[in-house]
């Protein structure tokens, strides 16, 4: 089985999860492209809130109900994909730019939910690791931080400057502490295992759980 017919299937199971009348949010990525489209086959009766405009984009194009997140009282269940997820529950997210926004949706969330095929799955987190900055002070931020690379890409869906910290992670809540410090830094990819609720893994035609720390 191919990584996209992988994602195709742990996005089926991501979209059983959405009930008629829910509020839910949805990630950035190629697998929330796929459970995008599932969501659309299924047809639940379910407000979306999306954490990036290509996002939401593609899911109003298939019919779905999209709103800003000001509109909605509460989250009953976030929905995303992950670029890493480490044995220890931490997770990286970030290549698609918009972890900021993941971020805040996952913890507003009741339940978060992330969708991975297996490929995703890491022993421990290795580099690069998103980071979102402010443009004001650019210089003197990535003088902080390091071994940052600014990506070739466009803003944030906020404005920030998007980059890559290249150095080791090691222990994923030293590196989050570390980076959160510097100011200029609006978000890292660093999402720790209290945000999550459940990783569901796709390996070839078979599903698995992964339980999250909460």
């Amino acid at each position: 089985m191919s990584a996209l017919e992988e994602k195709a299937l742990v996005a089926r199971a991501g979209a059983a999860l959405v009930r008629d009348g829910m509020t839910v949010g949805l990630g950035t990525g190629t697998t929330v492209a796929q459970l995008l489209l599932a969501l659309a086959r299924q047809g639940p009766r379910a407000r979306y809130v999306a954490t990036s405009p290509q996002t939401a984009r593609e899911a109003r194009a298939l019919g779905l109900r999209v709103e800003e997140f000001d509109e909605v009282e509460s989250l009953d269940l976030a929905l995303d994909g992950a670029d890493q997820v480490a044995d220890d529950g931490w997770l990286l997210k970030g290549a698609g730019g918009a972890h900021a926004r993941e971020k805040i949706v996952a913890a507003a969330a009741e339940r978060f939910v992330v969708l991975v095929d297996a490929s995703k799955m890491v022993s421990a987190l290795h580099p690069p690791v998103a980071l979102e900055l402010s443009a004001f002070g650019l210089a003197a931020t990535l003088g902080h931080l390091g071994a940052v690379s600014v990506r070739d890409a466009p803003a944030s869906p906020d404005g920030g400057v998007l980059a890559d910290y290249l150095g080791e992670v090691g222990e994923p809540a030293q590196l989050a502490r570390r980076l959160s410090a510097v100011p200029g830094v609006l978000a890292h990819g660093l999402f720790a295992p209290d945000l999550v609720s459940d990783v569901l893994v796709a390996n070839g035609d078979q599903l698995r759980r992964v339980r999250g720390a909460t």
